[in-house]
């Protein structure tokens, strides 16, 4: 029973470990510098935002017509 409570309450403790809500930099700490070429700082938000890059949209393009492909010259069949 003891167990069970103790498992418990570590997964309650820890389910509020991957909060991103609300985040500042540490007490004496600045965020990092700003990009090269930026003309300002990145807020936190911004920093947490991903962007198309890190997290691409999905291509759901669908194959709309068949074309008949080409001979291959160079498909031969393995030597004996």
């Amino acid at each position: 029973m003891k167990r069970l409570l103790g498992l418990a309450g570590l997964v309650l403790a820890l389910s509020g470990c991957g909060a991103a809500d609300g985040l500042v930099p540490a007490e004496g700490k600045t965020l990092p510098v700003a990009p090269y070429g930026a003309k300002t700082q990145p807020t936190a938000a911004q920093l947490l935002t991903p962007t198309t890059q890190q997290r691409p949209q999905r291509s759901d393009e669908l194959l709309t017509k068949s074309d008949e492909r080409r001979s291959d010259e160079f498909d031969l069949p393995p030597p004996n």
